[in-house]
């Protein structure tokens, strides 16, 4: 099968959570034998702020980490007769322009018998309906959502003919336990400020009971502003900005537990909806307390696979119990990681991504409209 996707960058993880799914997914479909193109614009944003950031060396970097991964970076002159020539199926990521997105659309119905997914990540169907309402989605086949809660917007909405919940998932080639002898450090939180979305949630769950506790903590993500990261060395947490996902598995092992603070649409509207961190944490094997957020869709067992905190104080007793019972960290590490193996593998996500296509080749394919018959 030959596969085309168009993403916003599969190079670039810089405040770019769905390049960790898309390189999984990739590599995943490679390893099967699968022919896949990957298309990402030459200027995206999130590669402009990490080489703004960090140079661009970390290209490189990427390269080195997935010698099999590679994209096709293009500008206006897009080609997309050449782009889609013997594709069999073709997803588009939500972050691309509204105008491609329509544009690949209707190239579907001039010329294609591929088929075509839109794929949602992300909260805006909840949080700017208005930016959404701007993609033209009448020539796909459908939506792949990542959650029922956002399934059930676009249905609602009725964005797209046909809508399936395809969960995120962890790289089990990349995410797993690091033997690295002990660890150096209590507490890391892998995750970038969120603007206004998690403020206080990141005071309540992380800030104070790391103070109090007195936990040698670390905190990697981006867009901090001054005052987040002044809050963070009062509370004598480092922080050690930007870190390369495929980096995360080894700063994981140097530390004793991890958290899930999920950010506030993932609270009021996308019930169900965890971020892809909480599945990669999982899989390499470090235990993690999760701040509150409902998991409606029953991906995992609480209390089994995770610790729930709901509040501030419960975050501080649970990680002083967590920490100081080695084996009863141990214990709900494995179990959490066997769950993430068992279930929520981009291998799972493929096998279900499969199932997908041939539920959808077992209609009949649209004619291009050349040769739809004139009545």
């Amino acid at each position: 099968m030959r596969v085309v996707l168009f993403c916003h960058s599969l190079i670039s993880d810089w405040n770019h959570g769905n390049a960790h799914f898309l390189r999984g997914v990739t590599s995943e479909l490679q390893a099967r034998g699968h022919s896949v193109t990957i298309f990402e614009p030459h200027n995206s944003w999130s590669l402009q702020n990490l080489i703004a950031d960090h140079g661009a060396q970390t290209i490189h970097l990427f390269h080195e980490a997935y010698p099999h991964l590679r994209s096709v970076r293009y500008g206006d002159d897009l080609d997309l007769d050449r782009a889609l020539d013997g594709a069999d199926l073709v997803i588009v990521h939500e972050w691309n322009q509204p105008s491609l997105v329509e544009q690949i659309g209707n190239h579907r119905t001039r010329n294609g018998r591929y088929r075509l997914l839109f794929h949602d990540t992300h909260h805006r169907s909840v949080t700017d309906p208005d930016a959404m309402q701007r993609y033209n989605l009448d020539d796909y086949d459908g939506v792949l959502a990542f959650g029922n809660s956002v399934a059930e917007r676009y249905r609602a909405n009725g964005w797209g003919k046909r809508v399936w919940t395809w969960h995120e998932a962890a790289d089990a080639r990349r995410f797993f336990p690091r033997e690295g002898g002990e660890p150096d450090g209590d507490l890391i939180w892998i995750g970038n400020w969120g603007d206004d979305e998690r403020t206080a949630e990141l005071q309540e769950f992380l800030m104070d009971p790391v103070r109090d506790l007195g936990l040698n903590a670390r905190v990697h993500g981006v867009r901090y502003p001054p005052e987040g990261i002044l809050a963070l060395a009062q509370a004598g947490i480092e922080y050690a900005g930007w870190i390369a996902n495929f980096e995360a598995p080894y700063a994981y092992s140097k530390f004793k537990v991890t958290l899930h603070i999920p950010r506030r649409p993932y609270l009021m509207a996308l019930r169900g909806v965890p971020t892809i961190r909480v599945f990669e944490a999982l899989a390499c094997g470090i235990p993690l307390i999760c701040a509150p957020w409902d998991d409606a869709e029953n991906l995992f067992e609480p209390g089994a696979d995770y610790l729930m905190a709901r509040n501030g104080a419960e975050m501080t007793s649970l990680l002083r119990e967590l920490l100081a019972d080695r084996q009863f960290a141990a214990g709900l590490a494995s179990h959490g990681r066997k769950t993430i193996l068992n279930h929520h593998t981009c291998a799972n996500r493929v096998d279900e991504l499969i199932g997908i296509f041939q539920e959808m080749e077992q209609e009949p394919a649209a004619m291009p409209a050349a040769a739809v018959p004139i009545a």
